[in-house]
């Protein structure tokens, strides 16, 4: 262990923290954690496992009668955590008000001052903007329009600075505003394409092809069986972008949703003259040159990735942001697509959909905020009910290891389980641990066992070299991981770690008591191409929550970035 995490642990162990706390406090404060947290032991916050009853008894361990409910230092941290609190839930920003009425809901004696206190130590930052969309005024009646107060929002600086600048980029690219081709010539290109590769397009697609070419930003909405589709439109942007000589590029947000669309290409041409690439390997070539970039599944992508993708755009370039809205937002703080196409900054196309097989069926029904019973004669789509939470971890084990290698010829390696909670005994670590004990026994991390990186993306974990581990993704790349603690089990995943990846098979699980929406469902039933089991252990309350839970409301500021540009 190194001197600076001795030194965190020896701090810790003053206050009556847990040593273990010293790597994570040591990757969030930097170097010289142990000195900030000896100044100041409400640091301790800033790690989303410790509470505020937690960081209060450690302080009154830690500083005596120095430790005070007013203190500055324990008012500013309070403020943060808020924020902290909210930026998981997606929330790029709070209301200044609310975030004033949420600090004084700790028991802060003045809640304005520690929000005031935390935006002079930069944990928190302050936006203003006015949106003003006075539609009602009528300049022939005389007079000047109201100029509305603004609208402050308070963020981490991080998350608030990522969102503005995706702002500032989008509309960069907003401005440049000069098509590829012209409408007649978008129009023969893609009627050359559907000749060249041999299928046909839904009218809907032809028009927003010829979209996506004259216009800068494009949100591509789509639906539950839009993958064939999507493989087509890839095919002929990729021969826009080669007869414009402009370059394309396509990326998905993980290696597993990358290496899906590229077999749907492939089977459309044998041998794809385009690659699509998981957006993670896109942005390690940044800045790219591509006149047109496309990002699928872009409803799985928040507001600080989507930053890091168009500000790698060049000038001039086309965006093209396909996306399923009824999907749930992204696991990240912010709602990209969302925001850019209630903006309306951008242009809004729809992709056609295919003839809808079960799963998309039954998705739709969700969609509508129902649960059907749909028919599915290729056994694309079951419902398996459980009495418990125990039983439904017991039916999705039996499911990858048993039921769809016997039944449908998909080994456990091209399924995945979906879980609507993290822990509890239907939870993505209890069916980790029994998932690993039936697939690769074994304690700790060893060479073979499923795993996610930091980034999202899936693979099998090749071994260990020079205290970094190599990880082999879905499309057959390997990766170095630098730190192997960041590294989680992943045969089965929560809703928001599956969202922006695809799989031939996924077990969906609902465990008791789970806080059912119309999203969550929706988001990870569309994770399967091939085939999807829905394990129902929520003792009859899907259908009302799919029903009444229509929506994951966020507060996000992008809108307001780009109508104010």
């Amino acid at each position: 262990m190194s001197e600076a995490a001795e030194q965190v642990r020896a701090v810790l162990d003053r206050m009556g923290a847990p040593p273990a706390l010293a790597p994570s406090l040591l990757s969030v404060l930097g170097p010289h954690a142990a000195s900030g947290l000896d100044a100041d032991p409400w640091l301790l916050l800033r790690l989303p496992q410790v509470s505020v009853e937690q960081a209060d008894y450690c302080a009154r361990r830690h500083l005596g009668d120095r430790a005070r409910p007013d203190d500055p230092r324990r008012s500013g941290a309070l403020a943060a955590h808020v924020l902290r609190r909210a930026a998981a839930r997606g929330h790029t920003a709070v209301e200044d008000k609310r975030l004033i009425t949420m600090v004084g809901g700790l028991g802060v004696p003045d809640p304005s001052a520690a929000v005031a206190a935390a935006e002079e130590r930069e944990d928190i930052v302050l936006f203003e903007s006015t949106d003003d969309t006075d539609d009602d005024f009528d300049p022939a009646e005389g007079g000047v329009p109201e100029v509305p107060d603004p609208e402050r929002h308070y963020a981490l600086p991080d998350v608030g600075r990522s969102e503005q600048r995706l702002g500032e980029q989008l509309l960069r690219l907003i401005g440049g505003n000069d098509p590829i081709m012209d409408s007649a010539t978008a129009g023969e290109t893609v009627e050359a394409a559907t000749g060249t590769y041999g299928f046909t397009l839904t009218d809907a697609t032809r028009e927003a092809l010829v979209t996506a070419t004259l216009r800068p930003v494009t949100v591509l909405r789509h639906g539950p069986s839009s993958l064939p589709e999507l493989a087509r439109a890839v095919l002929c942007l990729h021969m826009i972008a080669q007869d414009s000589r402009v370059g394309l590029a396509v990326a998905a947000p993980t290696a597993q949703a990358a290496a899906a669309l590229q077999q749907a290409v492939a089977e459309l041409v044998p041998e794809p003259p385009v690659r699509v690439v998981s957006l993670a390997a896109l942005l390690e070539r940044a800045p790219f040159e591509s006149g047109l970039v496309v990002l699928t599944e872009a409803m799985s992508v928040g507001a600080a990735r989507a930053s890091e993708l168009v500000s790698s755009c060049t000038d001039g370039a086309h965006l093209v942001l396909c996306a399923d809205p009824h999907q749930a937002p992204s696991a990240s703080p912010g709602q990209v697509a969302i925001d850019v196409a209630t903006s309306r900054t951008a242009h809004v196309a729809r992709l056609g959909e295919g003839p809808a097989d079960p799963i998309a069926e039954l998705a739709a029904g969700v969609a509508a905020g129902e649960v059907p019973d749909v028919q599915a004669p290729g056994r694309e789509v079951v419902r398996v009910s459980a009495s418990s939470a125990e039983e439904a971890a017991h039916r999705a084990v039996q499911l990858v290891t048993d039921s769809f290698p016997r039944a449908l010829g998909i080994d456990p390696e091209h399924a995945q389980v979906v879980t609507a909670r993290e822990e509890g005994p239907a939870g993505a670590q209890a069916l980790n641990a029994a998932f690993k004990e039936r697939l690769n026994p074994g304690r700790g991390f060893g060479s073979g066992d499923r795993v996610m990186t930091a980034s999202g993306d899936q693979g099998y974990l090749r071994g260990f070299a020079e205290g970094s581990a190599v990880v082999e993704l879905a499309d057959g790349t390997r990766t170095t991981v630098p730190d192997p603690a960041s590294l989680r089990h992943a045969w089965a995943v929560p809703v928001a770690a599956a969202h922006g990846g695809l799989w031939p098979a996924v077990a969906v699980v609902l465990p008791p008591e789970t806080p059912v929406s119309r999203p969550q469902v929706y988001t990870a039933l569309t994770r399967a191409t091939r085939h999807v089991s829905l394990v129902d252990a929520t003792g009859g309350a899907l259908e009302p929550g799919v029903r009444e839970n229509a929506s994951l409301e966020r507060t996000t500021r992008l809108v307001s970035v780009l109508r104010e540009g």
